[in-house]
């Protein structure tokens, strides 16, 4: 397993592999901001965007690489913030493919993207995840703490609706 950092040109070159780990995330359930069913090309079109924010310098993202060097993880670390927050980022789209799952992969993402904040300036981290959901218990396990919780925040991929824990972490 392979985690790196990915600049904009290739985000944009391997936005179809983003594509299907985010594809097989909501697929699989995740509440990561889409709905099922779907449409044609709606995951690409969210990675091209996210690769203009990485060539822009307002985003760092990073992915996992299996041994066949095929993209099955990814975060994001956004730095865009407003001009009272320098030393705040948010961490967004962890995504694990379900091949790649219970192999470490999150945990290795997740440290790579805080340390890169690090070496940015960055003190204070934070996130957001469905309550109770596998990432919480990751981010608690990883010295992550818990905000709080707000009921009926987003739905999941297939419409019920889902509470969410904010999480900060001090760098």
């Amino acid at each position: 397993m392979n985690i790196r950092e990915l600049d904009g040109a290739e985000a944009l070159t391997r936005a179809d592999e983003l594509a299907e780990v985010l594809r097989d995330c909501v697929e699989g359930g995740a509440s990561v901001g889409f709905m099922l069913p779907l449409p044609a090309g709606r995951c690409e079109a969210f990675w091209r965007s996210v690769a203009a924010a990485v060539a822009a310098g307002d985003r760092h993202l990073f992915v996992a690489e299996d041994e066949a060097g095929r993209i099955c993880g990814t975060l994001s670390l956004v730095v865009d913030m407003p001009d009272n927050q320098p030393h705040r980022a948010d961490v967004s789209k962890m995504l694990v493919h379900r091949r790649a799952r219970r192999q470490g992969v999150a945990e290795r993402l997740l440290r790579a993207l805080e340390a890169r904040a690090r070496a940015l300036g960055r003190t204070t981290l934070v996130l957001d995840t469905v309550t109770g959901s596998d990432a919480s218990r990751l981010y608690e396990k990883t010295g992550w703490q818990r905000s709080g919780d707000i009921p009926n925040y987003a739905l999941m991929p297939d419409g019920p609706p889902c509470s969410t824990t904010y999480y900060f972490l001090h760098l």
